[in-house]
């Protein structure tokens, strides 16, 4: 009778115990999935921290890129302003764009996004002081009572002296990061054949003298 018992427990049960071995198994196998994923998205994340670039590291390689100097103005609506910019370049000639790059948080922010309007005015090797100027935190009324400004098109200030003058309306404005990029569509323009240029490079400024035919 016990041994007939048995027999009939362990031909119940094995079933059960089969399906409980293979819950363990997928257990230990989406474990194991788990545990290799983990592992990759360490891995990745590792390899991004890695290549990621460093905010002062960015700026001092950044310093090693040389480049006009600009001060940028503008009049209308939001008042007039202007500040010193390195952040400009052409875009296309077809129409005549250039770009000009603006830190949202700067003071002359919101005259230039009302005014809609404004002239890259590239500087001669003689205004260094006129750059650090712009550059700084001087009221802005004695920013442009330091040069002479005529107008064209637009009615932003010219500076007379500049070695070339874009006088531009802003066609489109994008936010990447801290700044906004105005894309401006030139209108108008102002040459000085008879200057040097000024260039900004390792943080200091450089005369950049024309060449003479």
């Amino acid at each position: 009778m016990q041994s007939t018992l048995n027999a009939t427990l362990s031909a119940t049960d094995m079933p059960v115990v089969e399906k409980q071995a293979a819950v363990e198994k997928q257990a230990v196998v989406e474990k194991q999935a788990a545990v290799e994923k983990q592992a990759v998205v360490e891995k990745q994340a590792a390899v991004e921290k890695q290549a990621a670039v460093e905010k002062q590291e960015y700026r001092d390689a950044m310093a090693r890129l040389g480049s006009a100097v600009n001060i940028i103005t503008t009049d209308g609506p939001g008042g007039r302003a202007g500040f010193t910019a390195s952040a400009v370049c052409s875009v296309t000639d077809t129409p005549p764009t250039l770009l000009v790059c603006l830190n949202r948080s700067a003071s002359v922010h919101s005259a230039f996004t009302q005014n809609q309007v404004l002239c890259v005015n590239t500087l001669a090797d003689c205004h260094e002081s006129l750059s650090n100027l712009f550059g700084g935190k001087t009221p802005m009324e004695q920013r442009f009572d330091a040069a002479e400004w005529a107008r064209l098109a637009t009615g932003s200030p010219i500076l007379t002296d500049a070695l070339v003058s874009f006088d531009c309306k802003v066609t489109q404005i994008t936010s990447v990061g801290t700044h906004d990029i105005l894309i401006c569509e030139a209108v108008a323009l102002r040459r000085n054949d008879d200057s040097h240029g000024l260039v900004y490079f390792d943080r200091r400024y450089h005369p950049l003298m024309r060449q003479i035919a």
